[in-house]
C-alpha cells in the first residue's frame, strides 16, 4: 500500500508533477492543484516526489511494499 501526499500550503501549481508521471496518475483542478485520482496507476516510480521543486509531494509505501 502507497499513498500520495500533496501540501497545498507548499505546492505552487506548476504541474511538474502531473508532466513527469509516466502513469498520469495526477490531473489538476482549474487552480492547477494536483490531484491523484488514479492513485491504482501508481507504480511509486517517485518522479512527482523526486521532480518537485517545492518538496511538496511524499510518496508514502507501507515496509511490505518496499521489499
Amino acid at each position: 500500500m502507497h499513498i500520495i501526499n500533496v501540501n497545498k500550503d507548499w505546492c505552487k501549481r506548476c504541474g511538474i508533477c502531473a508532466g513527469f508521471c509516466p502513469m498520469k496518475v495526477f490531473s489538476q483542478e482549474a487552480d492547477g492543484t494536483p490531484v491523484h485520482e488514479n492513485q491504482e496507476r501508481c507504480t511509486v516510480c517517485r518522479l512527482c516526489e523526486l521532480r518537485c521543486p517545492d518538496f511538496a509531494i511524499k510518496v508514502e509505501v507501507s515496509e511490505d511494499e518496499s521489499k
